[in-house]
């Protein structure tokens, strides 16, 4: 990095690749409104400018001073006062914006605050009717603190409330790992004396919670909404007596199923509260194919049927007995091995055995219309061997147990836009430039690189067309197929034959990406790094090998499960 008398010049190639972000950021802070940086880059920084953006709000100007082929220089410019931002504090430059755009970014923004967080809104005028629109629309949830008053500016700190009691626990759900979620508040109130209080702050009603916490502890706290939507739910959880532990003799009585095989009979009412839910979950994990276990409660242990679900995945069947009002009786049987299922489908039920297929190399995206024992012929592979790794509790697995298949279609098809394919267009046209730049230092002693650029590129090209048409003609056609669903009318003929014919089209240009990923992997040997590699090369091929993983997911929530319930619901 230089500094001249007015300048300061970041020449990025000089600095180590993880620090060269952070450099940027932390020398903008340094800056006083009216100085500016120079970024000098191999090639365009533009992700630099969206992180700036998020990170301290449209402050600067980004002017491209030089715009390749070799080098491309950008001056970043402080166009605000720099105590505005001190602390990290985010800053919205309101008279920049465009007129349409300023009530709707104050709300952004505004909404994406969490409880103690603050922003400054930087006017012109007095912005003192948007404190009354926010009062009005969101309630008596923020501070608006006056930092300056004219005559030439206005800022305003405006802060998120904090919620709960000095000292009150406060979990943040959106902020932790989804397979993590629900452990976590049952450990904050597994920890709970008697009187003592959590609050749970979440982006949507947590009610299937205070069910799973009844379940699991009985009637022994208290549920509390602080604030129920739109944006954020906000309850207090209260421990309000101590639970005596109970025996636990006669829990279990033995006896065969239907099946001849053997059963096991839990009266979940004689345990103790903490060991209902791990003494099945014990007894399951014993059960060999066709065994059964018998649920015998005094209240619909529905929760548990969807614990299973999430975390051992779709390997039994649930079958009531009897069904109140005094008892619930569920006989639970593991299923046989050698489903007929497709790959696909066991991948929609439970993303985690994605983790197995990926361990053979089962291709559960594009090739997700196959059943596991197609698959496993075709590969010399021995499909026993992968039916009982499919049966095991699957643990230490980051890819989470949300089960997409519930979901309704148009929420599915906004996740897809803002996690997948935002994601493609933020590292695509990294990867791309990268993969040009280490061809063409690295490409004489390796030449799979030329081939791998090549299907980079490809590879580019097709997702940027594809993308585009998936959000302006797929999803909104099945936006469409959604409405008609819900207004319980029959969707047109014609519409449904052409949404058929598009999406026999779009799985087809998902095949060819998925083919080209496939030989890429099979050119560097499984993303194998070179001894000579620099940094440049390590990085293309991590990030190629993250890329892989995510698209493989983007496509199969497609294949298996947007796309089949879609044509579905369109031929109702």
């Amino acid at each position: 990095m230089q500094t001249t008398k007015e300048n300061i010049i970041i020449n990025v190639q000089e600095i180590e690749p993880r620090l060269r972000h952070q450099t940027i950021f932390d020398t903008f802070d340094t800056l006083q409104e009216g100085e500016r940086l120079i970024i000098h880059n191999n090639h365009d920084p533009k992700p630099v400018f969206y992180q700036l953006i998020n990170m301290r709000g449209n402050i600067f100007t980004w002017e491209y001073m030089q715009q390749g082929p070799q080098w491309w220089d950008i001056s970043v410019t402080r166009i605000v006062p720099a105590h505005l931002s001190e602390g990290g504090t985010f800053v919205i430059n309101v008279p920049i914006l465009e007129p349409q755009q300023k009530h709707a970014s104050i709300f952004q923004v505004f909404d994406s605050m969490m409880p103690g967080e603050a922003f400054i809104i930087h006017n012109d005028h007095d912005p003192k009717p948007m404190y009354y629109q926010l009062l009005s629309e969101r309630g008596e949830i923020f501070t608006w603190e006056y930092v300056t008053e004219g005559p030439q500016w206005w800022d305003i700190k405006v802060t998120i409330n904090p919620i709960g009691k000095p000292g009150e626990t406060v979990i943040n759900v959106p902020s932790i790992e989804p397979s993590l979620k629900h452990q976590t508040i049952f450990h904050a109130f597994a920890n709970l004396h008697s009187g003592e209080s959590f609050i749970i702050h979440n982006n949507h009603d947590p009610k299937p919670v205070f069910f799973q916490l009844k379940e699991m502890h009985g009637d022994v706290f208290s549920w509390e909404y602080l604030k129920e939507g739109p944006q954020w739910w906000d309850i207090r959880v209260t421990r309000i007596v101590q639970q005596a532990p109970t025996s636990e003799q006669n829990a279990l009585s033995f006896s065969t199923n239907p099946n001849g095989k053997k059963e096991i009979t839990i009266t979940i009412p004689s345990l103790e509260p903490k060991l209902k839910h791990p003494t099945i979950f014990k007894i399951f994990d014993e059960l060999l194919p066709e065994e059964s276990l018998i649920i015998h409660n005094d209240h619909d242990p529905k929760p548990v049927y969807y614990q299973l679900l999430g975390e051992r995945g779709d390997v039994f069947s649930w079958e009531y007995l009897q069904q109140g009002p005094q008892w619930w009786d569920i006989r639970v049987t593991r299923k046989p091995e050698g489903s007929n299922e497709t790959i696909g489908q066991i991948a929609a039920k439970d993303l985690r055995k994605a983790e197995v297929f990926k361990k053979y190399g089962i291709d559960f995206c594009c090739g997700g219309k196959k059943t596991l024992r197609e698959v496993c012929a075709e590969k010399g592979i021995d499909a026993t061997l992968v039916e009982q790794e499919l049966q095991k509790p699957i643990q230490n697995v980051t890819t989470g147990t949300t089960n997409f298949d519930e979901w309704n279609l148009d929420f599915l098809v906004d996740y897809i836009v803002n996690t997948h394919h935002k994601y493609v267009r933020k590292y695509l046209p990294e990867i791309t430039a990268y993969s040009a730049k280490v061809t063409k230092v690295h490409g004489d002693k390796h030449p799979e690189l030329a081939t791998i650029n090549e299907l980079v590129a490809k590879i580019n090209a097709e997702l940027t067309t594809h993308l585009q048409e998936e959000e302006n003609i797929v999803f909104p056609l099945i936006k469409d197929i959604v409405k008609a669903q819900e207004a319980n009318r029959a969707y047109a003929n014609d519409a449904r034959d052409k949404f058929i014919s598009i999406i026999a089209t779009t799985e087809a240009e998902h095949d060819s990406v998925g083919r080209d990923l496939e030989k890429i992997r099979a050119l560097n040997n499984n993303y194998a790094i070179p001894e000579d590699a620099c940094a440049s090369y390590t990085l293309l091929y991590k990030m190629l090998e993250e890329f892989e993983a995510d698209l493989f997911v983007h496509i199969h929530l497609e294949n298996n499960i947007l796309f089949p319930k879609a044509l579905e619901a369109a031929k109702a």
